[in-house]
């Protein structure tokens, strides 16, 4: 395979493997770093990738298994939410700074949520991952992920209610 070819195969996914480092590493260095290694490793096997059924869920798996040694010999994690373009362009600019606001709280929450369930929120409801490909990529049962993200969803769902009702009883 020439470089053109891996290329191809690679530019459409490689935003989100950037994206999945960046959360689980929170720094942008050690995100294009594990992302860079990622990408030097699917290069190595550059020669099998025609005969991989999903190259963009091996490049996941790759970038978690780096990404999890990489925060074991370093230090925990500290997460930042990657996407906060989910406002709508005509906002007041009041709805702006409290849609910010509950952003910032769902990255809180997130933070302090068990490294499994920030992978899997972040798979599932950022990246759109299907159940059967995280399942894969966290070598986990489907029964096991919707489990996961369903806990985690209820945990943040939860301290995002405290926190908008907070002093109204």
């Amino acid at each position: 395979m020439n470089q053109n070819d891996f290329i191809n195969i690679i530019n459409p996914f490689k935003d989100k493997v950037f994206r999945l480092a960046k959360r689980l590493l929170v720094s942008t260095e050690e995100a294009q770093d594990a992302t860079q290694e990622v990408m030097v490793k699917l290069w190595t096997k550059n020669e099998n990738l025609n005969s991989l059924s999903s190259v963009e869920a091996m490049a996941m798996t790759m970038t978690k298994n780096y990404c999890l040694d990489q925060l074991k010999s370093k230090r925990a994690s500290n997460m930042s939410l990657v996407h906060s373009n989910y406002t709508d362009t005509e906002a007041s600019l009041q709805q702006k700074i409290e849609d910010k606001d509950s952003w910032n709280w769902v990255e809180k929450i997130i933070n302090e949520l068990p490294e499994q369930q920030k992978m899997i929120i972040q798979m599932r409801d950022i990246e759109q991952y299907e159940f059967e490909d995280i399942a894969k990529m966290m070598n986990m049962n489907e029964t096991a992920i919707r489990v996961a993200l369903s806990r985690g969803r209820k945990t943040i769902r939860e301290n995002l209610t405290k926190k908008h009702s907070y002093g109204i009883n």
